[in-house]
């Protein structure tokens, strides 16, 4: 390609009124033009002076794009004598190497990867009535926080803008301890809290940490899909246990193969919401102690009680330090602050810390240290306080929705504590589909089968969550499901 050409079939490639700006453009169409062959290895490039000129651009413009080429190998510039094309062949070190040949297939994700979206459950819509699960941010009292970023801010710690310590923010770590000592009954000391970003990485860790890929871990069936997913997606082999009115309910069968974890939520099960039993608690920590199992707990939900006080964690009946503890603030602040916590045995308190700095390379600690003075000057006692009085005015908003429209004594589970109550449905009802029509009507809500394994023990039913739905719009949103409700066969 004569400079001529060359200069034309730039042109015809660079556009003035475009928003890219000329040196990106020029950049493009040269890179284009080596990878292609037009521009031959060797080649010399026209002058920055003469190809700006035959461009009508601004010569530094051309200085700016040689340059930059030159740092990406495709050109050679020499001093005086011109900037050439440098050769861009393919390295053939492989040339002589037999490749085996791949299999034919037409689907990019690997097994592991079919497997976690086959049985994914996220939802695209994470507000409004009734997703569960979610508080009502409207209601975070953002002027405070505010206040207390700003002051952070205006006498800023040059460290909270780096890289985590290992474990998280001390002083968070330690008000923490105290909340939880306080008012979860858990036994522990700062030291003990590792700060993560929620549920999903809290078990994460546990999982990498505690066990290898093939160990058997039993969840509760029902139980909340994103940590069924996580151990999934980590090579673990799933035992669904049953539960009953006292938690989860291992079968003499199941018990004579111990897991080397267990996942339970004994204070709020998730998504029935029964409260695990005294003896079942005992049963599953004896048990435990004497197999080297690790129990995960999930404290799901357990700050909003409306029946009673909130009741003591399973963690702090534990004499053999085998129960890891975890817990969000996600559900009493809002989601979006992506702020978890876990509780482990002195022993692995340090292992933990490292692992997750080391894994992870967690930061946000700015936003910790505003959390930290969130929760140390009272703020954090008096949300909860408040959103507990909100959410059990909304509760029983919901419920006399569901006793106009289905009558009082239709089946209702997991509504003395949470964000959540479940509507039972005739086994002949098909949830998911109501859950798809009322999505298309509107309303967002989950089916209660999708919770299980499979098998013929799956009730049928909806989540509803009422925490961020404001009280004036309860009743309308639940006319709508209702009607959907009724026309697919209820």
């Amino acid at each position: 390609m004569r400079t001529a050409l060359l200069s034309d079939w730039l042109a015809q490639r660079i556009d003035k009124a475009d928003i890219a700006p000329l040196y990106r453009q020029l950049q493009d169409a040269l890179r284009q033009a080596i990878l292609l062959h037009e521009l031959a290895p060797g080649r010399k490039l026209p002058s920055s002076r003469l190809l700006a000129t035959e461009l009508g651009i601004g010569r530094n413009t051309v200085i700016q794009v040689y340059e930059q080429l030159a740092l990406e190998g495709y050109v050679q510039a020499g001093t005086g004598s011109g900037t050439f094309v440098a050769d861009s062949a393919p390295d053939t070190r492989f040339a002589g190497v037999t490749l085996p040949q791949p299999t034919a297939s037409t689907q990019p994700l690997s097994a592991r990867g079919r497997r976690l979206l086959d049985a994914a459950g996220v939802s695209r819509r994470q507000w409004g009535a009734f997703v569960p699960g979610v508080a009502d941010v409207t209601r975070f009292p953002s002027e405070v926080w505010s206040r207390l970023q700003s002051r952070r801010m205006r006498n800023l710690q040059p460290e909270l803008l780096s890289y985590a310590p290992p474990g998280g923010h001390m002083p968070l770590r330690e008000v923490l301890a105290e909340y939880l000592r306080s008012a979860r009954g858990v036994r522990c000391h700062a030291e003990q809290v590792i700060i993560t970003t929620g549920i999903h990485q809290s078990v994460d860790l546990a999982v990498r940490l505690l066990s290898d890929s093939g160990d058997e871990v039993w969840t509760e069936d029902p139980c909340y899909w994103g940590v069924r997913s996580v151990m999934q997606a980590s090579g673990l082999q799933l035992r669904s246990i049953a539960v009953d009115a006292e938690g989860i309910n291992p079968s003499e069968a199941d018990l004579a193969r111990p897991p080397r974890m267990m996942l339970v939520t004994p204070s709020h099960q998730y998504p029935l919401g029964m409260v695990m039993s005294l003896a079942r608690r005992r049963m599953l920590l004896e048990y435990a102690r004497q197999t080297q199992s690790w129990i995960i707990e999930d404290d799901y939900d357990s700050e909003f009680r409306f029946a009673s006080r909130p009741l003591g964690a399973l963690q702090g009946m534990d004499e053999a330090d085998r129960v890891i503890y975890v817990g969000s603030l996600g559900k009493i602040l809002y989601p979006g602050l992506r702020v978890g916590y876990m509780v482990v045995p002195p022993a692995l308190a340090e292992p933990f810390a490292l692992a997750l700095a080391e894994l992870f390379r967690e930061g946000q600690s700015l936003q910790q240290a505003v959390l930290a003075d969130f929760i140390e000057q009272g703020h954090f006692g008096a949300h909860i306080r408040r959103m507990r009085h909100v959410y059990g005015q909304r509760r029983e908003l919901l419920m006399q929705a569901i006793a106009t429209h289905f009558g009082a004594d239709w089946p209702v589970h997991g509504d003395e504590a949470g964000l959540h109550l479940v509507l039972g449905l005739p086994d002949q009802v098909d949830d998911q589909l109501v859950a798809q029509a009322a999505l298309a009507a509107g309303i967002a809500t989950r089916p209660l089968s999708a919770y299980y394994s499979g098998g013929a023990s799956r009730q049928k039913g909806l989540l509803l969550g009422y925490a961020c739905v404001p009280d004036a719009e309860i009743a309308s949103a639940f006319a709508v499901l209702a009607a959907v409700v009724k026309a697919l066969g209820v």
